[in-house]
């Protein structure tokens, strides 16, 4: 089974009191353990980064690692790759992640891991990588499509609600033709891809929302089904008050 799950904003390094969405990215897998790898790579491999998710995933029932394109663990990274059961992108600079990645052959590994059921899952660069498109801040004065992996149609933009500029320039670059239609995700949601359809939307917080973004003469924003993780916790609390 084909699995990505596409974050707009949260996990570890957004909401690190919040484990809800890295619960749900792990639950995923039949593993009891499952190992689930850390592509810091849009960061430039910060090492900062790379701790805060070995701080934070040493509190889940799971084999962490990493793999650093700056400090490779092995000569066989695809051998590395296919070992794996989870896949963990962080957010960065896309761009120069597919650049890497690409010169690396890294983008053939990780294609080839999803073909076996290896879960790619990220959050911001880590998300709109696996798109044909996304919008990102990549050239650093503004928001522009970017061609990524295209292993999942359409295009992505993330931090729909977290960034103020993020969602004016999704819906002028797709009301332009200038990036196709595509899904827009708020901080704190998911997009669970199963093959090339969205399985299920979840969140971290209650309000968090995914939207579809297209133009039929006009533009269209539809308000996808999110579901919130905390939700039953919430309501046993309630009900125990």
């Amino acid at each position: 089974m084909k699995q990505i799950i596409a974050m707009g904003g949260g996990g570890f390094s957004m909401e690190p009191e919040n484990p809800l969405l890295d619960s749900y990215i792990l639950n995923q897998s039949p593993k009891t353990r499952p190992k689930v790898c850390f592509l810091p790579t849009a960061s430039g491999d910060a090492e900062g980064y790379i701790n805060n998710f070995y701080q934070s995933f040493k509190n889940h029932q799971c084999e962490p690692s990493h793999l650093s394109l700056f400090r490779p663990p092995s000569r066989d990274l695809e051998e590395f790759i296919m070992d794996k059961d989870i896949i963990y992108v962080g957010g960065g600079n896309t761009k120069n992640l597919l650049a890497l990645w690409r010169d690396w052959k890294l983008n053939e590994y990780l294609e080839n891991a999803w073909h076996n059921g290896i879960i790619l899952a990220g959050v911001s660069a880590g998300s709109i990588c696996w798109f044909e498109e996304g919008i990102t801040d990549s050239y650093g004065d503004k928001l522009e499509p970017l061609q990524c992996l295209g292993l999942l149609r359409g295009s992505n933009c993330p931090h729909y609600d977290g960034e103020a500029d993020r969602r004016p320039a999704f819906h002028e670059l797709v009301a332009s033709g200038k990036i196709q239609p595509g899904i827009a995700a708020d901080d704190g949601v998911a997009l669970h891809y199963i093959g090339q359809e969205v399985n299920r939307i979840v969140s971290s917080r209650p309000a968090a929302k995914a939207f579809q973004v297209f133009y039929d003469n006009t533009l269209v924003e539809a308000e996808l089904k999110t579901e919130f993780l905390g939700a039953s916790e919430r309501d046993n609390k309630v009900m125990n008050e």
